[in-house]
């Protein structure tokens, strides 16, 4: 499928990820909470089970944000390919946003993440142009969506909905003025529900 996915986890205040993000706590203070659905919980069922399948479905490139890439700030003075180890789980191009040049990092499995300065729509042009007919994922972080959000480039935005309130952190939805979406699908279960929302008409 060629369309443009995002897939997010996020709690019922609108959060996606806790505050004081660091190298320990990469999704924040208790944004881990947020993702016990896919995470080996024992409360969870088969409405997880299909998101996670939703998750997972292969894409043909990925864009995503440089906090979500690592904890480093500012220029690449320390060596960091990723939270995910030697074989990240994208298995395609990755964009990664950054205000800091970087030659591309080729991983185990397929993944190379290529580092974009000039913003999110060349990010966004690069990823098209290299998926095809396999599809663009916004990966993720707020940031990043927030961006793809403003250049209205998705089309589909599954939302997992957790029932936890983190109070402050990242939220997703700042600064948008509408949500051009309408729920196809919802599944549920205690630890999310699940919402698969299309482009609206």
């Amino acid at each position: 499928m060629s369309d443009t996915t995002c897939h997010m986890s996020i709690s019922l205040d609108g959060f996606v990820a806790g505050p004081d993000q660091s190298r320990e706590n990469p999704l924040g203070k208790r944004g881990l909470e947020l993702h016990s659905w896919h995470l080996g919980d024992e409360r969870a069922n088969d409405a997880d089970a299909t998101a996670v399948g939703w998750l997972s479905r292969p894409r043909g490139a990925y864009v995503m944000g440089r906090n979500m890439f690592g904890p480093i700030r500012g220029g690449w003075d320390e060596e960091w390919d990723g939270w995910w180890g030697p074989e990240p789980p994208y298995h395609a191009p990755v964009f990664v946003l950054t205000h800091h040049a970087r030659e591309p990092v080729e991983m185990e499995g397929g993944t190379t993440f290529h580092f974009v300065t000039d913003g999110f729509d060349s990010a966004y042009a690069q990823a098209l142009e290299t998926a095809g007919d396999d599809g663009v994922d916004i990966a993720g972080g707020a940031s990043a969506v927030r961006q793809a959000l403003a250049a209205d480039v998705i089309d589909e935005l599954t939302l997992d909905v957790a029932p936890v309130l983190l109070g402050s952190g990242e939220r997703l939805f700042d600064g948008s003025e509408s949500f051009p979406f309408e729920p196809v699908e919802a599944l549920h279960s205690p630890l999310a529900t699940h919402i698969r929302y299309r482009r609206a008409g």
